[in-house]
């Protein structure tokens, strides 16, 4: 019994060493390991398509006041690469780590005509016009590039919850008395909300505004790498 036991081994040992170990060491040596499920497939070349029902979700339009007291709509945002989040001014606790974040990618990019960054308030009823404005100049001064944009309450829930799929609402339980995600929204020059694919071939969607540790790239490293592809789309 024994000796039949060692030699039942022997082949386990065997075909284990033929045929799987040379399938992990491929795996391993084409970076197809799976690490999570925001893990991104090395060697992409281009930006996937968010998919709605089967078609490709584009940025619905808009129309809101910036810092200025200008109207901006969405066709101001043709033929440029932008980010888009929501935010509020009075915000305690992710939105200043946001538009940290944010302002790193507005000093890299936000010189370049064909991008630019709209930033949506949450608390239309507190950020008028003149208070984006003061919030704006305390970030990032003059700048024509990124838009602090506010408007009626509805449109603005309308836009973040059904336009984009990004939850925000009204909170009083939170603080800050507002409860959102800190997303960033890749769009491209076209209008479309684009992405990576993470290492299941699903796109990842939104990148985190926030800051992550233990990251091997965080989702502020990748978007420096994908605004550059889309700068680069034809």
């Amino acid at each position: 019994m024994k000796k039949t036991s060692h030699i039942g081994l022997l082949v386990i040992v065997f075909i284990f060493t033929v045929i799987v170990v040379p399938k992990i060491f491929n795996r391993l040596t084409n970076g197809s390991t799976v690490e999570s499920s925001r893990s991104v497939k090395p060697g992409f070349k281009a930006l996937d398509f968010i998919k709605i029902n089967g078609n490709s979700k584009k940025v619905p339009e808009f129309l809101f006041l910036n810092q200025d007291s200008l109207f901006i709509s969405n066709e101001d945002y043709l033929g440029k690469v932008y980010l888009a989040e929501f935010f509020f001014t009075r915000c305690p606790s992710i939105c200043p780590v946001m538009n940290k974040n944010m302002k790193i990618l507005n000093e890299i990019f936000g010189g370049m005509e064909d991008f630019g960054i709209a930033s949506f308030t949450i608390d239309p009823d507190f950020d008028t016009p003149s208070t984006l404005k003061k919030y704006a100049e305390a970030y990032v001064g003059s700048n024509d590039f990124w838009n602090f944009l506010t408007g009626p309450k509805t449109s603005v829930y309308d836009l973040a919850n059904k336009g984009f799929n990004i939850f925000a609402e009204i909170n009083p339980a939170v603080a800050g008395g507002f409860e959102h995600q800190g997303y960033f929204a890749l769009i491209d020059k076209n209008g479309f909300i684009r992405s990576r694919k993470d290492s299941f071939g699903n796109p990842i969607v939104y990148y985190s505004g926030l800051d992550q540790e233990d990251v091997e790239e965080s989702d502020v490293e990748m978007l420096l790498t994908d605004i550059k592809l889309l700068l680069n789309e034809n």
